[in-house]
């Protein structure tokens, strides 16, 4: 089919029939910014600027663009200058809105012509995109903004057209005419513009000022949740809550206003810092005024008033403490409560008794296990992360750049590097270049730079001091005053005063309030989720004229990269598919404005990473099993971990064969008397039927715990409710087949056999439509242990098969992109037996002709034999080629059968074995007739072997971020 008819066959899909098939790109599109659907505009256009090739061009005509705009696509921008794509881009001076520093950014790249339209009220949205024959033209409401192409309610059309279409040309002739009657924007033009734009927005801050007064500190939306909350704590008699939320979210405010709920008399207010505590002052003056007298108890300064606020070296001395009785203070509250167990806050939390005690912090978590919640009698009064911190905009956005540290002299910098290599001048160079690059939202740059080693850091600081960039470097060693001094350099607005960054060893890692800073780089191997969240929440604090923080963070050759992602989407499953998609998705997985960007090589670095991690480590587990335990005052069960968004509940699962046997290997004191078959059937039970990828087996194993029996019917109608489809009968059955452990195999004397078999275990019955529970079965579930560990795994197994189903990506048993074993497959495609430990290869047959699974290993290793190296490809998002296994020809029976396309055909994909067993489900697929042909392969000694080549249809197009995961080879 040329490109004229697929255009056409895409012309009748997009405007006279949804129902006409046609090719996916093609067709005309709507583009939004959609949080719950994880869309964004700037998808669409980063994907068609990546595909542009050697001869092909762009236009953008938009009215407005902001620094945030141009952060959002500057690394596509810098691509396309490195490939030589020119560019064209006609911006406006409507409202004096465009930014001047956006310009300034623009005119650094020397692919890109830039135009200003200086008169009239020029309003355009449309960006146009010439590749090869075709042109693809979005256009609509999107200016180029971050909040534009990110967050806001946007209306966009994709179309595609060819050069001759009217459209094309219409909109290639206005843009011409509208480009050639533009200003250049060149440096003449911006020393004249920029006084214009500056003046514009003095009025406008004129105008916020004056009506500055009318304005009424409230708490916000997570303010408001959590004031709720402990006010219903005291209500039920609690006397102490912990509050766990993300820096720059308000926790400070927040406790003011539950102060002034509480009205006490005396309060007092601790932290580690005096500057802290004066900050605190600050802002409990703004919510109370003048109605109480407060002071400060610190080093320097013992005041005598109601409200104090104190720094904990002070107020901890036993000499100070003695001055106030336990019960002086009727509302206390601790800052930055995940120190709690250093002696100085346990001295302070054994003497002093207050009406009530709140804790806050924004990382409860502790390396040292110590139990911080036990000290709040575990109550969590609210918990707000970054993520959802940003869903609410109660931070600024950030633009984070995941960028490729040097090598130097040839030496890839590794976690333990040299230090020579760590300050080589061409290291230093390259720092300073991509700092330039990436720059800050106003071009006035207020850095803060995170160092590996102290002696880095002062080396560094040095090295930029003597290339004019002016910096300080601080270290634990260096007292408050010369801190203090340094953040005041930093925001100072004073030409001479003024420095550009302040290089530091995790000393501004929590606790301090810098909300000017608009630049953080981060020059140290990732080592902890934790630190790079209170390292990059340094930056994240709104602050008046910053609209957005850029983020540089250079990696090198790190093993732990992997934890980049897991900080930066706030994911703490440490799931490997969760990480793989998170990565995929890029920026549309970040809430708001926010955007993520890698550079390649870095991509493929944390994908390689993610492959090789451990994420089953014993001490890993075992500290995160501890942190919640400590957080519920028990151990946790599976639904704990879901319900508190900590790990992945199936990776103690996958350690220890059952999260019973997890318990048991790290609760010393755990008591049970659960029979050896008993903890047999905890493991199959975990690993085989509640493993979420069929939940028919759920359902039944739920129906007969709780109601002692049931049927099929019964089962039929719970399903048909819950996930609208009607399970068959067959299905039904092999259900009961894989509970009674008939399915599943062992190795048992040189062969395999069913463990049911092995093990003598039967679980269910069927009798006619009625299943029920074996004696010995029923006598196991009325143990209490028993009962309890496999409720919490059924229930874990329908929270996370529901969390994945949609009835419309739902296929016969198979949900679209989700991933699954061999064994999982014949398992939900009702194979009475399983193959697996058989020769399966790359397909099998059912043995009533009834479904072929196909599964298809993407990316093949070198070391594979050359005979089985099938060239198996998507040719697009429809179309799929396929290689037969060697030794057949058309006339081959398998070939035979599946060209006659009467049997099922669900494709299984994983992009390469460094993924494990599991493939992903990309729907079934169709045989194309014509594409059969027979082939060769050249085995290990260049002899050709026989195969058949033919192209699948794919019923369902493929998703963009899994077709670019698992073609680009690159990553």
């Amino acid at each position: 089919m040329d490109l004229h008819q697929i255009l056409f066959e895409s012309l009748k899909t997009g405007f006279v029939d949804r129902g006409v098939h046609s090719q996916y790109e093609y067709l005309p599109q709507l583009l939004l910014n959609d949080k719950i659907q994880g869309r964004k505009v700037l998808s669409s256009l980063l994907k068609e600027l990546k595909e542009l090739k050697d001869s092909d061009e762009f236009w953008f005509s938009v009215a407005f663009v902001t620094t945030s705009g141009v952060a959002v696509i500057k690394n596509s921008l810098l691509e396309l200058e490195r490939k030589k794509i020119k560019g064209k881009i006609l911006v406006s001076q409507y409202l004096n809105f465009t930014q001047p520093e956006a310009l300034r950014q623009l005119m650094q790249f020397k692919n890109i012509e830039l135009r200003i339209v200086t008169q009239g009220n020029f309003h355009s949205k449309g960006y146009l995109f010439k590749k090869g024959s075709i042109y693809n033209l979005i256009v609509g409401s999107s200016n180029l903004t971050a909040n534009a192409l990110c967050s806001n309610k946007e209306w966009n059309l994709k179309i595609s057209a060819t050069p001759i279409s009217q459209i094309i040309h219409d909109t290639i002739q206005e843009f011409t005419r509208d480009f050639n009657d533009a200003t250049i924007v060149d440096l003449n033009f911006l020393k004249l513009y920029e006084p214009i734009y500056i003046k514009g927005k003095e009025r406008q801050k004129h105008f916020e000022d004056a009506n500055v007064d009318s304005i009424q500190i409230v708490p916000n939306s997570m303010q408001k949740e959590a004031l709720g909350n402990l006010k219903r704590l005291r209500a039920a008699g609690k006397k102490k809550a912990i509050l766990i939320s993300a820096t720059g979210t308000g926790k400070t405010f927040l406790s003011a206003f539950d102060v002034q709920e509480v009205n006490p008399k005396k309060f007092l207010f601790i932290v580690h810092r005096e500057n802290i505590a004066k900050a605190a002052m600050r802002t409990f003056k703004k919510v109370f005024g003048t109605t109480k007298k407060m002071g400060m108890f610190t080093g320097n300064n013992k005041d005598e008033a109601d409200y104090l606020f104190a720094t904990v070296q002070t107020i901890s001395k036993q000499s100070y403490l003695d001055n106030f009785e336990p019960n002086h203070f009727d509302y206390i509250v601790i800052d930055e409560t995940h120190r709690a167990g250093a002696n100085t806050y346990q001295r302070i939390l054994t003497h002093f008794t207050p009406d009530f005690l709140l804790g806050m912090t924004a990382t409860p978590e502790r390396g040292d296990n110590f139990d911080i919640f036990k000290s709040f009698d575990y109550n969590i009064a609210y918990e707000i992360r970054l993520n959802r911190a940003l869903d609410e905009d109660m931070l600024s956005p950030f633009h984070y750049y995941g960028v490729t540290d040097i090598s130097v002299n040839g030496n890839v910098l590794e976690e333990n590097a040299d230090f020579r290599l760590l300050t080589s001048n061409e290291r230093i160079n390259h720092i300073i270049e991509k700092s330039k690059i990436y720059g800050c939202d106003s071009g006035i740059i207020r850095g803060l730079v995170f160092c590996s080693r102290v002696d880095e850091c002062r080396e560094l600081a040095e090295a930029f001091n003597k290339r004019g960039l002016k910096s300080i470097a601080l270290t634990g060693d260096d007292s408050e005053e010369k801190r203090n001094e340094a953040i005041s350099r930093l925001e100072s607005n004073d030409p001479l005063q003024k420095i550009d960054y302040i290089f530091t060893r995790d000393i501004f890692n929590e606790g301090i309030d810098i909300p000017s800073i608009n630049q953080v780089i981060m020059l140290r191997p990732t080592q902890s989720a934790i630190i790079f969240v209170q390292q990059l929440g340094r930056g994240l604090r709104k602050a008046e004229d910053k609209e957005y923080l850029t983020v540089i963070d250079f990696i090198g050759n790190y093993s732990n990269s992997f934890l980049i992602p897991i900080a930066l989407y706030g994911d703490s499953s440490y799931n490997k598919d969760t990480l793989r998609k998170l990565m995929s998705g890029g920026s549309n997985m970040i809430p708001g404005a926010s955007t993520i960007n890698f550079e390649e090589i870095t991509k493929k670095r944390i994908f390689e990473a993610i492959d090789s991690a451990n994420m089953q480590m014993k001490k890993d587990l075992e500290s995160d099993f501890i942190v919640l335990k400590n957080k519920l005052g028990h151990y946790p069960m599976m639904m704990d971990f879901i319900e508190h968004g900590s790990r992945d509940p199936f990776l103690y699962v996958k350690y220890a064969k059952s999260f019973f046997n997890f318990v048991l290997l790290v609760e010393k004191n755990f008591d049970h008397n659960l029979t050896e078959k008993e903890i047999k059937l905890l493991e199959f039970f975990a690993n085989d039927v509640n493993n979420a990828k069929r939940i028919e087996e759920v359902i039944i194993l739920d129906l007969i715990i709780h109601n002692g029996s049931t049927s099929i019917t019964e089962i039929q109608k719970t399903i048909s409710n819950l996930y609208d489809y009607k399970p068959t009968q067959e299905t039904i059955e092999s259900a009961i087949r894989n509970i009674n452990f008939d399915f599943i195999t062992e190795n048992k004397d040189k062969k395999l056999q069913p463990v049911s078999k092995i093990y003598d275990i039967k679980n269910v019955l069927l009798n006619d439509t009625k299943i029920s529970s074996t004696t010995e079965f029923k006598k196991s579930l009325n143990n209490h242990v028993f009962n309890t560990f496999l409720k919490d795994n059924i229930e874990f197994a329908k929270y996370n098969y529901n969390q994945h189903f949609s009835r419309k990506n739902f296929f016969d048993g198979f949900i679209l992109y989700q991933k699954y074993s061999r064994k999982d497959v014949f398992r939900i495609l009702n194979w009475e037996t399983n193959p697996v430990g058989l020769n399966v290869g790359g397909y099998m047959i059912s043995n009533d002709n009834k479904d072929c699974a196909l599964f298809v290993n993407y990316h093949k290793s070198d070391d594979i034999a050359g005979s089985t190296k099938y060239l198996d490809k998507f040719l697009n998002k429809f179309e799929f080629q396929w290689m037969s296994k060697n030794q057949r020809y058309l006339h081959s029976n398998d070939v035979v059968l599946i060209r006659e396309n009467k049997i099922r055909l669900p494709l299984f994909i994983k992009k390469s074995n460094d993924e494990g067993t599991d493939f992903y489900y990309m729907g079934d697929v169709q045989p194309i007739d014509s594409s059969f042909k027979n082939d060769t392969l050249k085995d290990d000694k260049g002899n050709n072997v026989n195969v058949v080549t033919l192209i699948f249809k794919m019923n369902v197009p493929v998703e963009d971020n899994l077709y670019n995961y698992l073609t680009e080879s690159n990553l």
